[in-house]
């Protein structure tokens, strides 16, 4: 589900509200209309006026009905916001062509439409939008009604100026429009990508939640099941030796049962439980075991190797880095040939994990691009022996950053160096301070000074 719901994120695009055009139109329509009346009146122009305002009302009665047909609250498909932009472009080019084509300076407002759809549509309609404005600036450059002057007089521009406008509506078309979508494309990523972390991190928190909500169901059962022992207790004594065979053996199932139900519970409670600490405030021997555990079984060999210079750091549990981790260790798993290194180190001053495989290593637009949403690596081992799963969607490296890097920790990318040597390497690095931060201070001296889970050095890879 979580994978569907990550996939949702990404297949979205972002349609825009119908009002959105609406108004957008409607500050069309009044500037169109303040700059025909001032020309007519205010300069003097001999425009045609009836025709110029009957292009305008065009523009009107569309908005008029889309009001009435849809609420304000209405999202455009694709199709319908890029057919609404073409009419706006060919309204506009019907305006031009009664007050002189591309000798008009409005005929550099071919560009709104095309920079709209660049921001909200994807990039083929854009691109339909910005032929159409360059096709129709091409026609109103050959043909148009004369630009109006003062006094009846009639103004022809050399066709070398009307050109180079023709020229500046091309170029401008196609660089606003590319500029434009890369940007809204960029910021539209990013949003649908912390969105989908968002979601893991919720997930996480979920999860590490439930050890709360045991406790609490615990606490609840207690009491009833206490009833039912003290009852069966009762049962029996007073049965005596003298009980049918079939009933004492019932009622000492029953009651073994119950003292079973009595040690879960036992666990549950433990599990919300503060003093015990297992979940809350853990050693980073731990933390590192808790990792590499799951993987022990699985794919290549995992060598584990913890040491580090003074008493051993303590952390709060944190679902959001342990997600992270997880997901490093994972994805290093799933790229190496035979082997996997963990390399967990502290010293007085910071904590560092630092896993390394000895697969093909990072492709170098992953390098360049590190911690941005939607860059896919290469396909998992499993896929490159013809496995028919679908390829990710390029949010792991980037959720697991941003989790990580939300603790406080910096993370790190690189390719192993050496001849003969390859393997993906992936290094995080704690202030000490920062790794500590939330730990229970009771808990501290005890933990530190336990014997942490030191394993021997292992042989680089």
């Amino acid at each position: 589900m979580q994978d569907d719901s990550l996939s949702g994120l990404v297949r979205n695009r972002r349609q825009v509200r119908l009002e959105t055009f609406v108004r957008l139109r409607w500050l069309a329509i009044t500037g169109q209309s303040v700059a025909v009346v001032g020309a007519q009146f205010g300069l003097g122009l001999s425009l045609p006026f009836g025709w110029c305002f009957l292009v305008i009302a065009a523009s009107s009665w569309l908005n008029l009905a889309l009001r009435i047909r849809f609420p304000a609250s209405y999202r455009l498909s694709d199709e319908s916001a890029a057919l609404l932009l073409a009419f706006d472009i060919l309204q506009l080019a019907a305006l031009l062509f009664l007050t002189g084509g591309l000798q008009n300076p409005f005929s550099l407002l071919f560009l709104a439409p095309v920079l709209i759809s660049a921001t909200a549509l994807p990039p083929e309609r854009t691109l339909s939008l910005g032929l159409l404005a360059v096709g129709l600036s091409t026609i109103l450059a050959l043909v148009h009604r004369p630009l109006p002057w003062f006094a009846d007089g009639r103004i022809e521009l050399p066709f070398l100026y009307v050109s180079g406008v023709w020229t500046a509506i091309l170029l401008g078309t196609a660089f606003t429009g590319v500029y434009a979508w890369r940007v809204a494309e960029e910021t539209r990523q990013l949003s649908q990508a912390l969105a989908a972390t968002e979601l893991v991190l919720a997930r996480e928190q979920h999860l590490s939640q439930l050890d709360g909500l045991a406790a609490a169901a615990a606490h609840e059962l207690g009491t009833p099941l206490g009833t039912i022992m003290v009852i069966t207790k009762e049962l029996v004594r007073q049965l005596g030796p003298n009980a049918p065979p079939g009933l004492a053996e019932d009622l000492n199932l029953l009651r073994e049962q119950a003292d079973r139900c009595r040690s879960i519970l036992s666990k549950l409670t433990s599990l919300g439980s503060d003093e015990a600490g297992f979940l809350a405030t853990v050693t980073f021997s731990h933390i590192v075991e808790e990792l590499v555990a799951p993987q022990r079984s699985l794919g290549p060999s995992i060598d584990v190797s913890t040491a580090g210079e003074g008493p051993e750091p303590v952390c709060r549990r944190n679902p959001g880095v342990m997600f992270g981790l997880a997901n490093i260790l994972d994805n290093a798993a799933d790229f190496a040939e035979s082997r996997v290194v963990v390399r967990a180190r502290w010293t007085s001053d910071s904590v560092s994990i630092e896993v390394r495989d000895d697969g093909p290593g990072f492709p170098n637009e992953v390098l360049l691009r590190a911690g941005e949403p939607y860059v896919t690596t290469r396909a998992p081992q499993s896929q490159r022996e013809g496995d028919a799963a679908g390829a990710g969607l390029g949010l792991g490296l980037f959720i697991a950053k941003t989790l990580i890097e939300r603790s406080g920790a910096q993370m790190s990318l690189s390719n192993a160096a050496g001849t003969g040597v390859s393997g993906a390497i992936v290094k995080v690095v704690w202030s000490r301070s920062a790794f500590e931060r939330g730990a229970s201070p009771a808990t501290l001296p005890e933990m530190a000074s336990r014997q942490p889970l030191t394993v021997p050095p292992v042989a680089p890879i």
